[in-house]
């Protein structure tokens, strides 16, 4: 059974990421790899935001409930 990650999950992965990327001893090699990881989990970030926000709802001044 895959669980689906949460974004702050997500967030703290891609944060893992950067951080090996700054390292001093990655090689060329691992930096590709960790390059396409990170793109990947930006990619997972994008989508989960599109839709949190598709949900989203904004209220008018009339107190009603419209889609944002």
């Amino acid at each position: 059974m895959v669980t689906e990650q949460t974004l702050e999950t997500v967030f703290k992965e891609l944060d893992e990421v950067v951080k090996k990327l700054e390292g001093e001893n990655v090689s060329l090699e691992e930096s590709f790899q960790l390059y396409h990881k990170g793109m990947d989990l930006l990619k997972v970030c994008n989508e989960k935001i599109d839709t949190v926000e598709k949900k989203m709802m904004i209220l008018d001044e009339n107190g009603e409930q419209h889609e944002f």
